[in-house]
């Protein structure tokens, strides 16, 4: 079984709601610090809220809280949470559908509920799944970020068992980038994603801001944020899509991606510094590829990035093989696309496999 997490904006939640929201996490933060004392813990059922406390609270909350706690215990670094969100588990947060609106059930404080979410075009293909049995719905927890109510909840699935003809089947290799937002490759065959686009996009959206920061609209700020990363986001979905059409297309089996985690501190280089990939995007657009390659059977691994662009097909590295787009080798004259190159090293795993990061 494979896992992913779908978050789910509540849809205009009023002030009430709100309120009760942030009054749910709070008791429910004061239980769970409570319960990191309690040296019952480990034999815990939901009756022992009455000793914590006289009020009310979903028994439903309180189980979940109770195993979540037993769980992170001994992990628990500081001595208490600083916030506690509220959880619940399949039988008590339902997925529900209505006159083509999706909405969750929960209990809160005064009854259980049933609240609208917001939901984006790929976030049905799962719903509908969870609805109709072919996937397994998980813990969900009702947190906020930034203002927003938002419940994100598990699923648990059985990937598709794909059919190799290939004895060996071909790897993948994918290169992230600024001026290329990926570059797929399989053996000498190529998929290329340019960045020229999201670059005017961000341009804009960063000149608009600059503009309005001078006016102090703060507000008008967070939602041109906003709008850029719900953007950029689209975009990654349509691009981990091509990838993993491509992959199967290609037959491949095994997609390798470079683990970018702490490279502006050990980069060797500005070029090698420039070329890694460290915001919030491109991490999203690795997560994508690999949770669709998944849905699709293929596994997928994260490789060490060191030398994958300076690393000729002969084996000698030299900084100086990469002048931007441009491959070299300075020893046997080999010429490519420097991202074609990179892609090619990532897929045959020159530098290891990546032991801060694997796939999930």
């Amino acid at each position: 079984m494979e896992t992913i997490s779908l978050k789910l904006e509540l849809l205009n939640p009023t002030k009430a709601k709100k309120e009760m929201y942030k009054e749910m996490t709070n008791i429910n933060t004061s239980f769970a610090n409570w319960l990191l004392e309690y040296q019952g813990l480990k034999d815990a059922t939901s009756k022992v809220y009455k000793l914590f406390s006289d009020g009310k609270f979903p028994s439903a909350i309180v189980n979940q809280t109770i195993r979540e706690v037993k769980s992170k215990k001994n992990n628990q670094k500081a001595k208490v949470f600083r916030r506690f969100w509220c959880g619940f588990n399949n039988q008590n947060l339902k997925v529900e559908k209505e006159n083509n609106l999706y909405k969750v059930s929960f209990p809160t404080l005064e009854k259980r509920v049933g609240v609208p979410v917001v939901i984006e075009t790929y976030q049905t293909h799962w719903l509908d799944k969870v609805l109709e049995g072919k996937a397994k719905q998980g813990a969900a927890e009702l947190y906020e970020k930034k203002g927003r109510w938002y419940v994100s909840i598990s699923i648990s699935f059985e990937p598709k068992i794909p059919k190799f003809e290939s004895i060996k089947p071909p790897i993948m290799g994918i290169d992230v980038g600024l001026n290329y937002l990926a570059v797929a490759m399989v053996g000498t065959t190529s998929l290329f994603f340019k960045g020229n686009e999201a670059a005017f996009i961000r341009r804009k959206y960063a000149s608009k801001r600059r503009v309005l920061g001078q006016n102090k609209k703060l507000d008008a700020i967070r939602k041109s944020k906003n709008k850029e990363s719900q953007w950029m986001k689209e975009l990654n979905h349509v691009i981990s899509r091509k990838i993993v059409n491509f992959a199967l297309e290609n037959g491949v089996r095994l997609i390798r991606m470079e683990d970018l985690t702490g490279i502006r501190k050990t980069a060797k280089s500005k070029k090698e510094a420039g070329r890694n990939l460290h915001s919030w995007a491109q991490y999203q657009l690795q997560t994508f590829i690999e949770y669709k390659a998944k849905m699709e059977g293929m596994e997928v691994q994260y490789v060490n990035p060191y030398n994958t662009s300076q690393m000729c097909k002969c084996g000698y590295v030299d900084k100086n093989n990469r002048n931007r787009h441009l491959f070299q080798c300075g020893k046997c004259g080999y010429k490519s696309h420097a991202d074609v190159n990179a892609g090619l090293n990532i897929s045959k795993c020159v530098s290891g496999i990546s032991k801060k990061k694997k796939a999930s």
